[in-house]
């Protein structure tokens, strides 16, 4: 054991602080994992899953060595919490796979069908009854990082549509042609 690590200021400052960066990594990590699992992107997930329990063994032994430290136990603790926080925004940021935006209107959407197609968006569209009359009911499969600039469309279209927003696990490809994130191109996936 080196002279640093056996110091007040290693045992009771540094170490906490490491075991927190260590838990911040190995949660957030996990939370990519599980999200590409779910996303149907198996072949990363096993790679992602052995760094991770390794940073989280590390951490543990770390604790179990350490047990008269109190503070380990908060750093722990602390980097589990901010660790998920982390692991949420990467994944948002990451935006990885489809969902599906269902829009639900009073108006007319014959406007709105016709913008989203005009900027290469699949739309399907069917005609229903809710509590209040006679709604429609358009549905298109997206990009998760095009949602956000699809429900502004949707709200320059009817600040009042109701919509709901679901990810999807897989597509089939008979025909399902999606707009690329980066241009107006249309691909098959």
């Amino acid at each position: 054991m080196d002279a640093f690590s056996a110091t007040t200021v290693y045992q009771w400052a540094v170490l906490p602080f490491l075991i927190f960066l260590a838990r911040i990594c190995d949660v957030s990590m996990d939370t990519v994992r599980i999200m590409l699992l779910h996303r149907n992107k198996k072949s990363l997930a096993p790679l992602i899953g052995f760094f991770q329990i390794l940073i989280w063994l590390m951490a543990f032994r770390q604790i179990i060595i350490h047990l008269y430290n109190p503070l380990c136990y908060i750093g722990f603790a602390g980097g589990f919490a901010t660790g998920t926080y982390v692991g949420m925004l990467i994944e948002e940021k990451l935006a990885i796979g489809f969902q599906v935006l269902r829009i639900i209107t009073r108006k007319d959407a014959a406007a709105l069908i016709a913008t989203l197609r005009d900027h290469g968006y699949g739309v399907t569209s069917v005609q229903g009854s809710g509590a209040g009359g006679q709604v429609d009911i358009v549905y298109t499969i997206v990009r998760r990082a095009e949602i956000p600039k699809l429900i502004a469309r949707v709200q320059e279209f009817n600040p009042l549509a109701f919509y709901t927003i679901e990810d999807i696990r897989g597509i089939s490809e008979n025909g399902v042609a999606l707009m690329k994130s980066d241009s107006r191109q249309r691909r098959r996936i």
